[in-house]
């Protein structure tokens, strides 16, 4: 099937399609083992890195899934990655997600900018009427990054996942709607102004 190319660039930083090209610079910038202390799964283990890009690769074929690199644009180089999923046409939603950036980009405007660029082509190109957001429940910075562009709240789902280690995962659910959007973006543009550089 046709795909759409999808190139999204910001001031900071530049989200192009993934590819597999892209696979042995994304598994360094995961090796630091801090990204994943709060997390479900851990991408810096080879085995699941890879498989799980291969599927979001095949799944982009089928035009559920849409993954991106984040790039520096100082040097173009790779500092993580993130993916619209759960893309439903009919519906007209999709979900934002599988978003982790290197550490010594957290508390910088890449993360924030990042969401901007992914929201703003959501609503004004896609036309989507809403965008999720979900965090394991416990992962008090990615729930606070979600808050921090807007995300609202909707409810934890009890043992809604079980994680590689076997453990189950209560999950946050989070979005923004259509008719958010003008307030959301107007906060992020201000709120992009205040963080600090790259």
């Amino acid at each position: 099937m046709h795909i759409e190319t999808i190139l999204l660039d910001g001031n900071n930083v530049k989200l192009i399609p993934l590819e597999r090209t892209h696979f042995p610079q994304l598994l360094e910038a995961a090796s630091n083992q801090e990204i994943w202390e709060l997390t479900s799964v851990n991408y810096s283990d080879p085995d699941i890195f890879f498989s799980t890009n291969t599927k979001a690769l095949a799944d982009k074929e089928a035009g559920t899934v849409y993954p991106f690199v984040i790039l520096d644009k100082k040097n173009d180089s790779i500092i993580g990655t993130t993916r619209f999923l759960e893309i439903s046409k009919a519906d007209k939603k999709l979900e934002i997600g599988v978003t982790w950036l290197k550490k010594e980009y957290w508390g910088t405007k890449a993360n924030l900018e990042c969401k901007y660029l992914l929201l703003e082509y959501s609503f004004e190109k896609m036309k989507m009427n809403r965008v999720q957001f979900r965090a394991k429940s416990d992962n008090i910075r990615s729930r606070k990054s979600i808050e921090k562009i807007g995300g609202q709240l909707e409810g934890i789902f009890r043992k809604d996942k079980i994680e590689p280690n076997g453990n189950y995962r209560n999950t946050a659910f989070y979005s923004i709607i259509d008719t958010e959007w003008d307030a959301v973006k107007s906060a992020l543009l201000e709120k992009l102004k205040k963080e600090p550089q790259l």
